[in-house]
């Protein structure tokens, strides 16, 4: 969602819901769309929180609320998909058959994937739709129901990996993590492709930390491991963990 148009959708949220003393919501929304959200309003010092339909939830809902409202319902739905565990479904699968349905992308949450069952998020709006409609993923046959037990499953997966860099400056680890020359990480940071800690960040200085989430659009997901080993050519090697 481009940056203007979502600050003004973020900032009629909030008036909105002050003029009507309700709340208001707003979302699905990714965790950059989402730290711009926190930071916007906090200036404003809005009543408000972000949500996603559990804790740690990747995708949030905004809501923001009359300053008498202490919280409110969300109107997320969770439902699970069961199906065969010898068939083996992905995140995209469940994400492009609801597309096809002409469901928008802010009204599906965090769509969690293990063998023989997931867990979507979705705004309540459209819970009837998916539930009349959805009867395969794919070519898989799924049974819904509204709700999830516990545990959830774990979602995205996770890879580790290592690369050996010449400093800790973002540039240099763009260029490793992407696979791409100090060059082209540099025109992608420019450009505002890079995000770390859900922030945009266009300063190819900025030094990483050990635990730092960086993203590279395009490119994938990166959370930074141990960063205190060093070659013998004093290089720092660079662990981390990508999704996929």
């Amino acid at each position: 969602m481009e940056s203007e148009i979502l600050i003004a959708r973020i900032t009629d949220t909030q008036d909105i819901s002050q003029k009507t003393s309700k709340p208001k919501f707003f979302g699905f929304l990714s965790r950059e769309e989402a730290a711009l959200a926190q930071r916007l309003l906090e200036n404003r010092n809005a009543n408000f929180q972000l949500f996603g339909g559990y804790e740690d939830a990747q995708r949030v809902m905004l809501g923001c609320f009359p300053d008498w409202c202490d919280n409110a319902n969300f109107p997320i739905t969770a439902v699970t998909f069961t199906y065969r565990e010898a068939v083996e479904l992905h995140h995209k699968d469940f994400l492009g058959a609801l597309m096809a349905l002409g469901i928008t992308r802010e009204s599906v949450g965090d769509i969690l994937v293990e063998k023989g069952r997931t867990v979507a998020f979705i705004k309540d709006e459209v819970l009837p739709f998916v539930l009349s409609n959805v009867t395969k993923i794919g070519r898989v046959g799924v049974d819904i129901l509204v709700g999830f037990t516990d545990p959830l499953p774990l979602g995205d997966s996770l890879i580790t990996a290592s690369a050996t860099v010449s400093s800790l400056r973002l540039d240099c680890v763009v260029s490793a993590l992407a696979s791409v020359s100090r060059g082209k990480a540099n025109e992608l940071i420019e450009a505002g492709l890079v995000s770390v800690n859900s922030v945009v960040c266009q300063k190819n200085t900025k030094q990483v930390a050990m635990g730092d989430a960086v993203t590279v659009r395009g490119k994938g997901k990166f959370i930074i491991g141990n960063t205190c080993q060093k070659t013998r050519k004093d290089r720092t090697v660079l662990e981390y963990k990508k999704y996929f």
